[in-house]
């Protein structure tokens, strides 16, 4: 049986290392309710010391070009987005597709980083998102509603969100 949805996150180059307090999120830590990887200090410079350019935070302008891309590309797909929500460092999608998620969310970083390029005059060889994310499985109604409130009210102060059947700009 298809999932009804994907929540798939993703976070920006370079702003949200392993080690860091409060901690962080790997494929072991990654479930509702499960504890963060605990904060390692010898981790987090280990990562910062690893990466190539400084980094990438979305600005108020650069979330709006992803969240309109988010739209964009689920529209162009043929995909439901749910919910979106893009923080200044990570990015959220509630969204049913086709496909695996690792492609929708492959898609939905390439769109944007294109995006971004050609609105915020940004150099192509630019890194505006870490390697993966993270890609779950809603498999019932309980896990897809607690999902979209998560994405849309979960996140402390609302920034760039797309709530569920919102009309049209």
């Amino acid at each position: 049986m298809a999932p009804l949805a994907y929540f798939i996150t993703f976070t920006t180059y370079g702003a949200w290392l392993h080690g860091r307090a409060p901690g962080s999120v790997d494929r072991e830590h990654n479930a509702p309710g499960t504890p963060f990887l605990p904060p390692d200090a010898e981790v987090e410079h280990g990562m910062h010391a690893a990466m190539r350019q400084e980094p990438y935070l979305l600005d108020d302008v650069r979330r709006q070009v992803v969240l309109r891309t988010l739209r964009e590309v689920a529209a162009h797909r043929k995909w439901r987005l749910w919910a979106a929500q893009v923080r200044s460092n990570h990015v959220h999608v509630v969204i049913t597709a086709e496909c695996k998620p690792e492609k929708v969310m492959a898609d939905l970083k390439a769109w944007c980083s294109r995006r971004l390029r050609e609105t915020c005059k940004e150099s192509a060889d630019r890194d505006r998102w870490t390697q993966h994310g993270s890609t779950r499985y809603l498999n019932d109604e309980a896990s897809f509603g607690a999902a979209v409130k998560y994405v849309i009210e979960g996140q402390g102060e609302p920034m760039a969100v797309f709530k569920p059947y919102e009309p049209e700009a």
